[in-house]
């Protein structure tokens, strides 16, 4: 069963910390980012091997295999997006409807297996992708089309969030 849809405009996590995760933006830079994703994949792929991986706590919450497989998701988006910032001016993407990919590619019936191995693969070219940034291109911007707009340097710290945000959500 879907998950009603969560609309909140989570950008505001760049002007200040997450009270749910602890996250501070302001301490994450694309050179950091590398560190950061590297140390959190075992910690996703311990979650991933848990018994209940699968089981939703309730009703209205994504399974931890659920949040693994978004997490597998962001880290593709999010490389994707630095790579067109990089390549082009003023980039432009399209907003993701992050909830329609979680029925479209049925991450609840995945295999949580697979999905480890997955996220592994696409956190590691997301850190190769973010330790390849200059600093002179952290101020390079890109806009989503739902008009938020960033730097590479805000998309890496309100990516890196989603990433921490979700080990936290599955108490991983």
């Amino acid at each position: 069963m879907p998950i009603v849809p969560d609309a909140k405009d989570w950008t505001w996590v760049l002007s200040r910390p997450c009270p749910e995760c602890s996250f501070n933006a302001s301490t994450a830079t694309p050179s950091t980012v590398p560190g950061s994703i590297e140390s959190m994949i075992p910690r996703w792929r311990a979650v991933l091997r848990r018994p209940d991986a699968a089981q939703r706590p309730d009703d209205d919450t994504w399974s931890a295999l659920e949040y693994a497989c978004h997490v597998r998701d962001v880290f593709a988006l999010f490389d994707q997006r630095l790579n067109l910032m990089l390549a082009e001016d003023g980039a432009r993407f399209e907003d993701w409807d992050q909830d329609r990919t979680a029925v479209e590619k049925d991450y609840a019936n995945a295999e949580p297996s697979e999905v480890a191995r997955e996220l592994a693969a696409e956190g590691h070219q997301a850190a190769e992708a973010f330790a390849g940034v200059r600093e002179e291109d952290w101020g390079r911007r890109g806009l989503r089309s739902n008009g938020s707009e960033f730097t590479v340097l805000t998309l890496s710290q309100y990516f890196l969030h989603d990433v921490v945000h979700h080990l936290h959500d599955v108490d991983g």
